[in-house]
């Protein structure tokens, strides 16, 4: 992630909430372990004139906590019920950080009792369709290697009061959110709700999002296999668009506010033409629009391979007109079909016959297997976030910045969604590889 994305002025209080003095000792001490102290900690800014700016605005270099296990804990383990809850869409990975949490609980912390709430925070309601169930090794052992989430999962919110009773209903002590944006802010009102009524249940998130778009952190988990994935939807695009005359291959990928796996998938397959993401806008008319340049690209090489972000925009129409799902994220129109149509008749209406070949692997993405680099990443995610939860730590996930993994609070990953910067290194690459700024399309 660029580090100007984290702007000084911006940049909330870093100090990790705790639930109070850890004074029991850890289960592993007396092993062969590294250990963490809370004074450890990772620069939030590497680069120097970053580095002074923040000194002259918060009067110091912020850093962020180091994640790991530490020496004391706070809770007592064979007293303990811990809980995992899935929420928002399906991501590569649940099943992997669940199984992780789980495994981790048990074996190195000895907790006893994990319960997993079916359906996100509709399963913490007293309204739950079904009961939680419990997690155990034998449970786990193989979801790793199946996509989705053994958990189910679902949108939108819930009442706070009403989950804290439940979760006091079942004596959790420590309650671990897998999610994005949405579920993170739900996660922090959690936090927040049980401080004000002077409980010690602790809340520790796992960011997970395809579309990489949390704040301060440099990779969620189902990032990596979801670029992956699509990249075999761009070679398949591109080989129907070279089987026939003026062939044109379309694929729309999923990214509703940020164009990381559009604009990542791009640079991985390097055989695309254009890539629109949200951040950049597209214009479709003119002579220098869009529509012309395809024109131009066709007269030319006769083929042409378009990736579009499914959160791009071709129309007028103001935000506060559009639908929003149970999430409250925006439902906008299919941008996949809507460009296919559009060029359709753009090229009809000129007289050049075009053979449009259309793919949408989305919800296919969504919901296969972890590849193996995002399965490195959620057994440390999830073995991280034990760590931090049994420290007592709370209204806090996991992170990863600059090559370590952190303590990051909630009020920074949902202060915006990350995104793509026009003038950065990622999508200017983007537009040197494709050509499409300069309209050079020598592929």
């Amino acid at each position: 992630m660029p580090q100007h994305m984290l702007c000084p002025k911006e940049l909330p209080d870093l100090t990790i909430d705790a639930l109070g003095e850890p004074l029991f000792d850890s289960p592993f001490k007396d092993q062969a372990r590294t250990f963490v102290d809370d004074g450890e900690s990772v620069m939030v800014y590497s680069h120097n004139s970053l580095i002074a700016r923040a000194k002259t605005i918060k009067g110091q270099a912020p850093t962020f906590e180091l994640a790991g296990p530490r020496t004391k804990i706070y809770y007592d383990p064979a007293k303990l019920n811990c809980a995992i809850v899935t929420c928002g869409g399906l991501c590569p990975g649940l099943n992997d950080v669940i199984r992780t949490i789980t495994l981790t609980l048990t074996f190195q912390y000895n907790v006893k009792t994990i319960y997993g709430f079916r359906y996100g925070y509709a399963g913490l309601s007293s309204n739950a369709l079904e009961e939680p169930i419990l997690l155990t090794p034998e449970t786990v052992d193989e979801i790793h290697t199946k996509g989705g989430s053994i958990l189910s999962s679902s949108r939108g919110p819930q009442d706070i009061d009403d989950m804290i009773d439940h979760l006091l209903k079942k004596d959790i002590g420590l309650l671990f959110v897998i999610g994005g944006d949405g579920t993170l802010r739900g996660a922090g009102a959690l936090a927040e709700g049980i401080k004000r009524r002077g409980l010690k249940i602790g809340v520790v998130g796992v960011p997970k999002t395809i579309d990489n778009d949390i704040m301060g952190i440099e990779q969620s988990f189902g990032f990596n296999t979801a670029v992956e994935q699509a990249r075999d939807a761009i070679l398949g695009a591109h080989e129907e668009a070279k089987g026939a005359p003026n062939g044109v291959g379309l694929v729309k990928l999923m990214g509703r506010d940020s164009g990381f796996i559009a604009a990542a998938a791009t640079l991985a397959n390097s055989d695309v033409n254009f890539c629109f993401i949200p951040e950049s806008p597209l214009m479709m008319e003119g002579d220098t629009g869009f529509l012309k340049i395809l024109e131009r690209r066709l007269d030319k090489k006769h083929h042409a391979v378009i990736v579009v972000a499914e959160g791009v925009t071709l129309s007028d129409r103001p935000e506060s007109e559009c639908p929003r799902d149970a999430s409250g994220n925006l439902i906008r129109e299919d941008v996949g079909l809507l460009l296919k149509s559009k060029i359709t008749e753009h090229f009809k209406k000129v007289g050049k016959p075009v053979s449009m070949k259309y793919i949408d692997p989305s919800y296919i993405i969504r919901s296969c297997p972890a590849d193996s680099q995002d399965s490195l990443l959620c057994l440390a995610y999830g073995q991280y976030a034990v760590h931090a939860g049994m420290a007592g730590k709370t209204n806090m996930i996991i992170g990863f910045w600059n090559q370590h993994f952190t303590h990051i609070p909630i009020a920074l990953a949902t202060l915006r969604r990350k995104t793509v910067d026009p003038a950065g290194y990622l999508w200017q690459t983007v537009l040197g590889t494709t050509g499409q700024e300069g309209h050079s399309f020598l592929r």
